[in-house]
Parts: C-alpha cells; structure tokens; sequence
C-alpha cells in the first residue's frame, strides 16, 4: 500500500460571467477532433442543449442540474487523492460509543490508515464517527446525505473540505463506489444492507471492479454469521446465486483480520482493465512459467478461447504511464462468473 502524501484540496469556483461561457464554448468546439476530452466535453454539450428542446418538467431539470453540480464538485475534492488506495465503510449511525463494534470501527480504521489507505464514510455518527475517529480527519472523508434526521456530520469531519453533502442517494453512492478499492461493513440497518447488497450486485455482474468486500464484527456478535446463513439458505440453496459468488465477501471478527484481508488481495494483484475481449489483470510480480500453466489447469473454464499469456501492457493501456512497468495477465474472459475471477485472483496473491 502507498504511503500517505500530501494531496491538493478542492476549492470552488467562481461563477462564470455570460462573456467568460461564450469565450469557453467557443474554445471548446474549435478543439481538435483529436481531443478526446474535448470531443466529451462537446458531447455533454450537445446533451444539454437536446434537454432545452425537450422542454422537460421544472423537476425533471431540477434533477439533472443538482445531480450534476454534485458528481462535478465531488469529482474534484477527489481529484487530489488519486494516488491513495481508499476503503468506503458503512455500519449503523446508531452504534453507541461503548458497543464493541464501535470500538472495532476505530481500530479498524487507525490500523488501514498506517497502512497508507484512506476512509470513506457517510460522515454521520455512529459506525462512521467511530472509524474517522481512529482515521483521524486528514485521512478521512465524509459522504454525507441531506435527511430530516439523524444524519448530521460528525464533529471529526465537519467543516472538513473533504467533506461532501449529497441531496440524492444514488450520486453518493456512485461516489462510494467509483472511489473505493476495498469495501467494510459493520453491522447496521437498512441503509447498510442496501449499500452492501449494492456492492455485491455491482461485483457479481462484473459492473464493479474487483475488490475485498468484508463483513466486520466484534468477538461474540453473530450479525454477519447469521445474515450469511440467510444467504446461504435461502439463495444458495435455491441456486439463485452460485458457489463460487460466496467468495465475493468475507466475514472476519477483528481489525487486524479485516486489515490482513485487504492487504492480502493486493498482495499480488494491483487492476485490471479490459480492452475489447481480452482482460489485462495488472500484477505486482512476475509469474513463472509454471505458475502459469497452474493458473491454466485451475482456471481455464474462464476462457471464451485461447489461454492465459504473461506480457507488457496492450497498446490502449499506454495511457497509464505509471501502470506501464507492471506486468500483465492477459486472457480472453468470458465475463459469466465475478466469483471465479476471485477465485483467480485469491489463488496468484497465495502463490
């Protein structure tokens, strides 16, 4: 894991002059064709004046004016940080301090923040305060939603510039998603189970990239235990999910082995990325020949065709230099089974 560095904070603009918009609209659509940020940039335009000539509803605009002020101020207070691995956590804002999974949540996150990772939390009380507690404010952020209850920011974060207030639910989550390399759950209540069950969602119809999802509870809590029983009872058994989706979450009783977990997926694997058909899986070392015919013995049946190859990047990974260097497993995947990509991925960070 990275070490933590200083990082840029965001600081909002000016609002434009009408002058200063015509001089940027025009730049903008006098651009190269070649400038793919340019030509999105154009693209979104062109979006926005489609949805004046679709004379839509006062409210329908509201959604879309106050879904997109968010996305693009959130986009930058993330901006600094791209350079650190960060865990999203979620868990009740009810916890009391003296709950043992309180006092969990805070060492979870004083030990993930000495490994260099930083936290994302909801930013209320509870579960969240407790782990930006032990993260400390400079390594925390805040993904607040606007409730008429319960749902305030916490003392540690307030004030804080890394701290967001959402009005929709559905452009916080996106945030706690896109930014996350890893995933925490503590025991809480529907908000919880329905970020939880959203993650997996997203991990098991390949939307979400992989990445450690772990269930946290203190010694002698049994909330995960028995919700994994329902899962296992009443989807498992029935095959509304497969076998290997249950390695898709993992269920631990301390902060050390919820650190240990997250530290052990990287290990060995750093990304991926997929390029038409094939998946580039970025690695932190080297394979050996041997090692990767084990990997074709064990884990052909992810293949549409061909086998797993050991190479530099592909040409359309060549804008990421600082990726460049890694080393590659490159394969065609077929895309069916996120539980098995684990799988592969759990069995090259054990070698």
């Amino acid at each position: 894991m990275n070490r933590p560095t200083k990082s840029r904070q965001s600081r909002p603009r000016p609002a434009l002059s009408k002058d200063e918009m015509i001089q940027q609209v025009s730049a903008l659509l006098d651009s190269p064709d070649d400038d793919l940020q340019a030509a999105m940039m154009k693209e979104l335009l062109a979006g926005l004046l489609k949805l004046h000539d679709s004379h839509l509803e006062l409210l329908d605009l509201k959604i879309v004016n106050r879904a997109f002020k968010e996305l693009r101020h959130a986009f930058g207070v993330f901006r600094g940080y791209r350079d650190r691995r960060k865990v999203s956590i979620f868990g009740s804002a009810r916890t009391p301090v003296g709950d043992p999974n309180y006092q969990g949540a805070f060492q979870f996150a004083r030990r993930i923040v000495e490994q260099g990772v930083m936290v994302i939390t909801g930013g209320a009380d509870g579960i969240m305060r407790a782990c930006q507690e032990g993260a400390g404010r400079e390594h925390s952020f805040g993904v607040n939603i606007m409730l008429p209850f319960e749902q305030g920011a916490n003392p540690i974060i307030a004030d804080d510039p890394k701290l967001i207030t959402f009005k929709y639910f559905f452009t916080r989550k996106l945030m706690f998603q896109k930014e996350a390399n890893a995933i925490a759950l503590f025991p809480g209540g529907f908000g919880t189970h329905d970020e939880g069950f959203e993650v997996l969602t997203l991990t098991q119809t390949g939307k979400n990239d992989p990445q450690p999802i772990v269930c946290l509870q203190a010694p002698g809590c049994d909330y995960w235990n028995d919700w994994s029983a329902f899962i296992t009872n009443q989807m498992l058994k029935r095959k509304l999910i497969n076998e290997e989706d249950m390695c898709l979450f993992t269920i631990v009783n301390s902060a050390d082995a919820a650190v240990e977990e997250i530290l052990r997926f990287y290990r060995r694997y750093h990304s991926i990325r997929f390029v038409g058909g094939q998946l580039a899986m970025r690695l932190t070392e080297r394979l050996t020949p041997g090692q990767i015919e084990q990997v074709q013995d064990r884990f052909g049946d992810l293949l549409t065709d061909g086998r797993f190859e050991l190479r530099g990047p592909l040409t359309e990974e060549l804008d990421e230099p600082a990726l460049r260097e890694l080393p590659r497993l490159v394969f065609n995947f077929n895309r069916r089974s996120a539980g098995r990509l684990r799988q592969l991925i759990d069995h090259l960070n054990s070698l």
